[in-house]
């Protein structure tokens, strides 16, 4: 079970930056298309009053929108996904 979900688009510059971030980091994370998974898409629209941000992360419960690198730093080491 992995503890972070980034839900996004290929095309998404936003998301492409938090996946490669994530990279680095060496965080391991499922990547859901939500062009893809029309039930993902209405989950992220279901945290975004209604809007398709990208990306979305469920960062083990946290769910945070379009973060900055230290937004995702911090929910990361708060949920104990890295040091």
């Amino acid at each position: 079970m992995l503890g972070v979900k980034v839900y996004g688009a290929g095309w998404c510059e936003d998301t492409n930056r938090t996946r490669e971030f994530l990279d680095r980091l060496g965080v391991p994370y499922q990547y859901v298309d939500i062009e893809q998974d029309a039930d993902a898409a209405e989950w992220v629209r279901g945290h975004n009053e209604g809007k398709e941000r990208k990306p979305t992360l469920d960062v083990a419960g946290q769910i945070l929108s379009t973060p900055t690198d230290h937004e995702l730093t911090a929910a990361l080491r708060e949920r104990g996904l890295m040091a």
